[in-house]
C-alpha cells in the first residue's frame, strides 16, 4: 500500500475503523468476563463484520481477508455453535492487534509479520466445528437441510443512499454485492431521479435500490450489510410471509398492494386511479364496513408514525459531526488570540474612559468569555475511554506474571482537555506495571495473608475545583519505607542520618533510575520507570502523591488541571517585569517587612502563624536589579503537601492566562512553562512552581546531607 493516504474514504475508514478496535478490545474483555452475554457476542461480530466489508469497500483488501476468519468464528458463536473460551478471546485480541498493524501499515508503508496472523488464523480456523462429525448420518443431514430450507424468509429491503454519499468514497456497489452473497437475491435499480446531462452532478448520487432476498441468515445479517452507511442511507427492511401472501388461487399480492406495502403509492393515490369519484376511505364507508371516525383514527396513526420518524431521522442526522484534531487546535490557538484582543479593547477602553467603546468592550468581552468555554468545552473528553484501555493490560500483564489481577474502574465520565488525556497514557501505563509487578502478591501469598487470591487495581477520576484527581490503587503488599531509605543510602542520595518524613521517603521513588526491585525483568519494581511519571506529570503542571500502608496497598495521586491552553493566574510584578502563577496552587498571600527578614538571619524562611515557610525570591531568581520596596509581598503555594513562598514586589490580581509556549531558545531556562500577552501588549512569563520547589527541597535536602 501507498505510504501516503489522501483519500478521503480511505481516511474515514481509518478513523472509523480505530474507533471500531477500541470497542473490539472493550468487548472482548467484557465478554470473557460473561462468556454467555448475547449482546457483548453481537458487538464483536458487528465491529468485524463492518471492519471487513468497510475495508474491502475502501481498498484494505488485506484487512478484510484476515478479518473474514475471525468473523466467522463468530458468525458460529452467534448461532450457539462455538462457546466463548479464554483461547478464543487470546486468538481474536492478537487478531485485533493484527488488524491495526495493517491499517498503520498503509500509512507507515512497514511490512506486517504474517507468520502471527497464519498462527491466528490457524488457530481460529481449528475453533470452527468439524463439518464430518456433524453429518452422521444421511437422513439427519436431510433434516438438517429440510431445517434449513424451514428458516428461510424473504425480504424486501430498500436501500436509498442520500445524495452526498459519494462525498467520502462510500461505493454502494460492495453492498449490494454482500447482500447476494446472503441467499438468492433479486435487485433493481431506480434511475428516474437522475437528470439530464447539463444538469448532472457527478458527485451526486441519484439512484437507489430495491432488493427481494431470500435467506436464512435473518434480519441482523442484512442490517448489518449496511452498518458502516447507516447515517447516512435510508435503509428499509420488511419481513415477507411468502406463504401466507398466497391468495385461494395460489398468486402472490397484486400489484397495487405491493406498491402500497412498498410506499411507492398511497391508498389514496391508487383508488383515484381506480376510480376519480370518491376515496377508499370513502367508500368504505359508504360501504359500512368501517365508520367514518375508525378512517379518521387511521389516518391519524399514519401522520403520527411519519412525524415520529421525519423526527428521528432529523435528530439522527444533526447528532454529531467528526471534526479533525488539527481543526480543533487552530480553534483554540485563534480564540487564545482573541482573548488576548479582547483584553487590550478592555484596557484601551478604560483609559480613553469613552462610555460607547466601555459598552462595546463589554460585549465583546461577553461574547469572548462565552466562545472561550464553549471552545474549550469541545477539547473536554470523558477519561472513560483512557481507562478501558488499561484492562487490556492489566489482563496481559496478570498472565505474564502469574498474578490473578482485575481492574475495577470510577469516573470515567469525569472529562479532561484532550491534550491532557492524549500525554497521560505513559504515566499510567507505568504506574499499573509497577502496581502488578511490584505491588500485587502471587495468588498463594495473597492466600497465606488471608486475602482474596485476585488482587484489585483501582482507577478513578473526579473534579477537584480547576483541577482532576485521578487514583491509582492496588490492594498489595504496599511499600517499604525502609527498603527505599536503604537504597537511596546505597546510590548517595542520602546519609544514614538523614531525617525524613514518610512523604520525602516516597519522594525518592522517582527519583532516576531508582528502584527497590531484587533482579532486572521485562517488568521491574516499583520505582524503575517513575522518574518517567514525574516528568511527564511536571510537564502537563500536576503533581503525584504516594500514600501507602504495609500489607494493605498503595495509592497514587496525580493532580492535573483541566485544560493545558487557558489558566486562572495571579499576576504579579517585580520592578517592570511581570509574571503569573497558576492559581489553583496559590493558598495565600502575606507581607514581608525587612524586620521579617532581619529575625530570618539570612535564611530564606517566615513564620506564617507557628510553621516555618522557606521562599524564593524571584528577584534573585532572575537577576533584576534595583532595590526591592520596603514592604514585599509572599505568594504562599502548595505543591504535594509542601508549602513554598515566592517573594514578588507587588500583587496585582487575578488573571486570566492564555498560554503561549516559549522559543527553543529558553527551553532551558529553570522555572518557566511558558508566557502569556497582557492587555497592554507586554509579555508576562509563567512560572513552572514545581520546578522551582523541586529546587528548594533539593536544597533542604543537600544541607542535611553535609550537616
Amino acid at each position: 500500500m501507498s505510504n501516503v493516504d489522501t483519500d478521503p474514504g480511505r481516511e474515514a475508514f481509518k478513523v472509523e475503523a480505530s474507533e471500531l478496535l477500541t470497542e473490539l478490545e472493550t468487548s472482548l474483555l467484557e465478554l470473557e468476563e460473561a462468556p454467555d452475554d448475547e449482546d457483548l457476542i453481537g458487538r464483536v461480530f458487528r465491529a468485524m463484520h463492518t471492519i471487513k466489508g468497510s475495508g474491502a469497500m475502501f481498498g484494505f483488501d488485506d484487512v478484510a481477508a484476515f478479518t473474514h476468519d475471525v468473523e466467522t468464528v463468530f458468525d458460529e458463536v452467534r448461532n450457539g455453535r462455538i462457546t466463548v473460551t479464554k483461547t478464543l478471546i487470546d486468538l481474536t485480541l492478537s487478531a485485533r492487534d493484527h488488524i491495526r498493524a495493517l491499517i498503520d501499515s498503509a500509512e507507515t508503508g512497514e511490512a506486517v509479520d504474517e507468520t502471527g496472523a497464519g498462527k491466528i488464523t490457524e488457530g481460529l480456523r481449528k475453533l470452527l466445528p468439524d463439518s464430518g462429525e456433524q453429518s452422521v448420518a444421511p437422513a439427519q443431514e436431510t433434516i438438517s437441510q429440510e431445517r434449513i430450507e424451514e428458516r428461510a424468509v424473504t425480504y424486501r429491503v430498500r436501500f436509498k443512499p442520500n445524495r452526498e454519499l459519494f462525498a467520502n468514497g462510500t461505493n454502494p456497489m460492495p453492498l449490494l454485492n454482500e447482500l447476494r452473497t446472503l441467499g438468492e437475491c433479486e435487485i433493481v435499480a431506480h434511475v428516474h431521479d437522475i437528470p439530464l446531462l447539463d444538469e448532472f452532478d457527478s458527485e451526486l448520487c441519484y439512484t437507489y435500490w430495491d432488493i427481494i432476498l431470500t435467506t436464512t441468515n435473518g434480519e441482523n445479517a442484512i442490517n448489518d450489510v449496511f452498518i458502516f452507511v447507516e447515517d447516512e442511507c435510508e435503509i428499509t427492511v420488511q419481513k415477507i410471509d411468502t406463504m401466507d401472501a398466497l391468495d385461494d388461487e395460489g398468486d402472490y399480492k397484486k400489484l397495487g398492494e405491493i406498491l402500497i406495502e412498498r410506499g411507492d403509492v398511497s391508498k389514496e393515490e391508487l383508488q383515484r386511479i381506480l376510480n376519480n369519484k370518491k376515496r377508499l376511505g370513502d367508500l368504505i364507508v359508504d360501504a359500512g364496513l368501517v365508520q367514518p371516525d375508525e378512517v379518521q383514527a387511521a389516518l391519524v396513526e399514519q401522520q403520527h408514525v411519519r412525524k415520529v420518524r421525519e423526527k428521528s431521522q432529523k435528530k439522527d442526522s444533526a447528532s454529531s459531526i467528526r471534526v479533525p484534531s488539527e481543526k480543533l487546535d487552530t480553534l483554540v490557538n485563534l480564540v487564545g488570540e482573541l482573548v488576548t484582543v479582547q483584553a487590550r479593547l478592555s484596557q484601551t477602553a478604560v483609559i480613553k474612559n469613552d462610555p460607547e467603546i466601555i459598552l462595546i468592550s463589554e460585549e465583546v468581552e461577553r461574547l469572548t468569555s462565552e466562545l472561550r468555554d464553549d471552545t474549550m468545552s469541545i477539547r473536554m473528553l470523558p477519561i472513560g475511554t483512557t481507562f478501558s484501555k488499561f484492562k487490556r493490560l492489566v489482563r496481559d500483564l496478570s498472565n505474564e506474571l502469574g498474578r490473578e489481577v482485575i481492574m475495577l474502574t470510577d469516573g470515567g465520565d469525569t472529562e479532561l482537555d484532550k491534550t491532557v488525556i492524549e500525554k497521560l497514557n505513559d504515566p499510567l501505563v507505568h504506574i499499573i506495571r509497577n502496581s502488578i509487578d511490584h505491588g500485587i502478591e502471587s495468588p498463594d501469598e495473597r492466600v497465606k495473608k488471608g486475602k482474596p487470591k485476585e488482587g484489585t487495581v483501582h482507577l478513578s477520576a473526579e473534579h477537584s475545583g480547576a483541577n482532576v484527581l485521578i487514583r491509582i490503587k492496588d490492594d498489595g503488599k504496599g511499600i517499604s519505607t525502609e527498603a527505599i531509605k536503604a537504597k537511596a543510602v546505597k546510590n548517595g542520595l542520602i546519609t544514614v542520618d538523614t531525617e525524613l518524613s514518610d512523604n520525602e521517603i516516597y519522594g525518592l521513588i522517582f527519583e532516576p533510575g531508582f528502584s527497590t526491585a531484587e533482579k532486572v525483568t521485562s517488568v521491574s519494581g516499583r520505582g524503575v520507570g517513575m522518574d518517567v511519571v514525574k516528568r511527564n506529570i511536571d510537564a502537563l503542571r500536576g503533581t503525584v502523591d504516594v500514600e501507602s500502608t504495609i500489607g494493605r496497598g498503595t495509592t497514587m495521586t496525580l493532580k492535573l488541571p483541566l485544560t493545558l491552553a487557558i489558566i486562572d493566574g495571579l499576576l504579579v510584578r517585580i520592578k517592570d517585569e511581570n509574571f503569573v502563577i497558576s492559581l489553583s496552587s496559590v493558598e495565600e498571600c502575606i507581607e514581608l517587612t525587612q524586620a521579617d527578614v532581619a529575625k530570618s538571619h539570612g535564611r530564606h524562611m517566615v513564620n506564617v502563624r507557628g510553621e516555618l515557610v522557606p521562599y524564593i525570591r524571584l528577584r534573585e531568581w532572575f537577576g533584576i536589579s534595583g532595590k526591592e520596596p520596603e514592604i514585599e509581598q509572599i505568594v504562599i503555594t502548595e505543591q504535594s503537601g509542601r508549602r513554598t513562598g515566592f517573594v514578588v514586589d507587588y500583587v496585582v490580581g487575578e488573571y486570566q492566562t492564555v498560554i503561549k509556549s516559549l522559543g527553543s531558545i529558553y527551553k532551558n531556562v529553570e522555572g518557566l512553562s511558558g508566557a502569556t500577552i497582557l492587555g497592554d501588549g507586554t509579555v508576562a512569563l509563567i512560572l513552572d512552581i514545581q520546578k522551582m520547589t523541586q529546587f528548594v527541597e533539593k536544597e533542604e535536602l543537600g544541607s542535611l546531607n553535609n550537616s
